[in-house]
């Protein structure tokens, strides 16, 4: 099954220029845990998806892939 979160985390990330150590560090994380996310093995709690939206600033909706 396709990952959307997955997709979009990475993408934004990209777009952003920064590595997965420093947004990790932004909303306090380990950088395991953003690979994690970005190869579709895991998926945050709500509060990680919160900070995740407002460090690139989207929708939840985007990131989890219910609007475009």
């Amino acid at each position: 099954m396709e990952n959307i979160f997955a997709e979009r985390l990475k993408e934004l990330r990209i777009e952003k220029g920064v590595g997965q150590v420093e947004i990790a560090k932004a909303i306090g994380v380990s950088k395991g845990i953003i690979s994690l996310w970005e190869n579709g093995l895991r998926e945050p709690k709500l509060s990680n998806l919160i900070a995740l939206a407002q460090l690139f600033e989207v929708t939840i909706d985007y990131l989890a892939g219910i609007e475009n």
